[in-house]
């Protein structure tokens, strides 16, 4: 004979509205005893609520993101008479010694409980690894909600490489870059400067000044919510610690959760001279120690070509290769059209569907030989700049040692709470995968502190803006046109010549474009791309758009200032409704 039961939350100690993260079963599935039912997370430790019948399930009484309490049924089950009555002394309440739950750390037979994390020097209710830009956002908002914080950082100050190495000295070079190009281009209208003289080390200083700035700022934001910060390179030595080298010796921090912030680095190309200091990446770029007079870019990807944009406004001549058939392969051919033509005219040269296949230092330079459809005859550089990516830190700092999954890129898989395979541990920004940019970082760590605070959030963002600060700047959101034919969506697309645009005109800029992807049977908005001067501004607009389901209809009614750029979105979205008047459309 078979009876139905309830299965009960057990004894789970000292904690209320334990809030279930996994559910392993459904209605209708045949268990074994001892069969994990669910995952629990409480404020200390993540925990697996074992059954403690065989049978089948009738009913569930609970579901992911419910809170849950000692007595909570989580659900109903067929047992037969026998396998109840062989464990009446394990109460349907769980309080047998095999029937409480005990946190997950790893995917070991024996997990351990919070009772047994081994201290370390240091004891965190939360542990960032890495203080880049996601890594700092996800330290300060889990501080805001009342959990204890350390922060781990390599280098000597916050911010990573986007603010040490990284986004903000390079806009700081490519705003010098603007003023000197904006200063050349005044000609066509008369008003003529002499050739800027450039005194580098005062500019180095100045960059530096900017980073200077913003690292004190984040540590003083850092003291005023009583975050420590410790500085030097991590890894888990156990699902539970941190082992820190520092200057001081080596440290180890014990934590309930820990965020995994710890970013990427430069890639390589095997078999090159990186012992030369004239072959740099985009850290001996931005240390600005001199203008070569010949300078290769290798790599015509984001990075590349906004360091290019800095050293031919300062004077280099520019070759820029390319192993794609286009430069920046990710945005829609549309939109890199006005870049190359700008940039063709001002670079020694461009090569595209080519490769560098070796380099030679010798006195005179770097002598590189090339390979692929437009490749050049050897030829001879002062610098060599490496640009060809990024590659996550997954392998550095001994993740799959613990039992972390990290796949063969190096990249940590997570789910939509950022969590990896270790419930209690998380992971975001560049290490979780594509798209590297520091802005999904900040979200993503925003979203891993609430959520170990008991938030109930998933990542939901629709989309993750893309931005080239180059001369013209691209900008692109949502799907690509490339994107959409290769998902069979039936799309639409306008694009608005800034040929039309008064302000555009009036800036003597009129090389740009803005692009409008819509569904052909909503009308709402699929994606947008943005090429001319203040793009990487100019897309904020329709990223919202996206997250607000707007329709074509949505953004031509709504009244943009005039004369401004933001306008060639609105002009864009008339266009695709057939009102228009800033252009003649002839009627199909």
């Amino acid at each position: 004979m078979t009876q139905v039961v309830e299965i009960k939350i057990p004894d789970i100690g000292d904690f209320k509205d334990a809030t279930v993260i996994e559910l392993f079963v459904s209605l209708g599935d045949t268990i074994e005893k001892e069969t994990s039912l669910i995952t629990l997370e409480t404020d200390k430790a993540s925990m697996e609520v074992p059954s403690p019948y065989a049978g089948v399930v009738q009913e569930i009484k609970i579901k992911v993101g419910d809170k849950v309490s000692e007595g909570s049924v989580i659900m109903t089950l067929a047992v037969t008479e026998q396998s109840a009555t062989a464990t009446r002394s394990e109460t349907i309440t769980g309080t047998s010694e095999k029937a409480i739950a005990a946190p997950i750390v790893t995917p070991a037979p024996a997990p351990t409980s919070p009772q047994s994390i081994p201290p370390g020097d240091i004891h965190a209710d939360v542990v960032v690894l890495g203080a880049g830009p996601g890594g700092y956002t996800a330290a300060f908002r889990a501080a805001d909600l009342g959990k204890k914080v350390v922060l781990i950082e390599r280098y000597a100050s916050l911010g990573g490489v986007c603010l040490n190495v990284g986004c903000i000295p390079s806009k700081a070079l490519l705003h010098v870059a603007k003023v000197i190009t904006e200063a050349e281009d005044v000609e066509a209208q008369g008003i003529v400067f002499g050739k800027p003289k450039i005194d580098i080390a005062k500019l180095r200083t100045w960059k530096e000044s900017v980073i200077g700035k913003l690292t004190k700022g984040l540590k003083a934001l850092a003291k005023q919510r009583k975050v420590e910060i410790i500085h030097g390179s991590g890894k888990f030595t156990t699902p539970h610690l941190i082992q820190v080298e520092t200057t001081d010796g080596q440290k180890t921090v014990s934590f309930e959760h820990c965020i995994i912030a710890a970013g990427s680095s430069v890639a390589r190309i095997p078999g090159f001279p990186y012992d030369d200091p004239r072959l740099i990446d985009s850290t001996g770029a931005l240390e600005l120690k001199d203008v070569p007079k010949h300078m290769l870019v290798i790599g015509g990807g984001i990075i590349g070509l906004e360091m290019a944009t800095v050293y031919s406004a300062l004077g280099s001549k520019i070759t820029v290769v390319e192993w794609m058939d286009q430069l920046i392969p990710g945005a829609d051919p549309d939109l890199i059209k006005p870049l190359h033509r700008r940039i063709k005219k001002r670079y020694e040269a461009i090569y595209l569907k080519t490769r560098v296949t070796q380099i030679v230092a010798g006195e005179s330079g770097l002598t590189v030989t090339f390979e692929g459809e437009n490749a050049p005859e050897q030829q001879t550089y002062d610098r060599i700049l490496m640009a060809v990516g990024r590659h996550p830190n997954g392998r550095a700092i001994s993740a799959a040692e613990i039992g972390i999954q990290v796949n063969e890129r190096g990249f940590i898989p997570v789910d939509q709470q950022m969590r990896t395979n270790l419930p209690h541990i998380f992971a975001i920004g560049d290490i979780v995968g594509e798209p590297m940019l520091a802005h999904k970082a900040t979200y993503e760590g925003k979203l891993a502190a609430e959520i170990i605070v008991g938030h109930k959030a998933i990542f939901d963002a629709r989309t993750i803006p893309s931005v080239a600060y180059t001369d013209p700047e691209i900008a692109w959101m949502g799907l690509t046109e490339k994107e959409a034919i290769k998902q069979g969506i039936d799309y639409e697309k306008t694009s608005f010549p800034w040929a039309a645009s008064g302000r555009a005109i009036s800036m003597a800029r009129e090389e740009g474009l803005t692009q409008l992807l819509w569904d052909k049977n909503t009308r709402r908005i699929l994606g947008a791309g943005i090429v001319g001067i203040n793009a990487g501004e100019l897309i904020a607009e329709t990223v919202l758009a996206l997250e607000m389901g707007a329709d074509m209809q949505d953004i031509s009614l709504t009244i943009h200032p005039h004369p401004t750029l933001s306008e060639t979105i609105l002009f864009a979205a008339e266009m695709a409704e057939g009102t228009i008047t800033d252009l003649y459309i002839p009627k199909k």
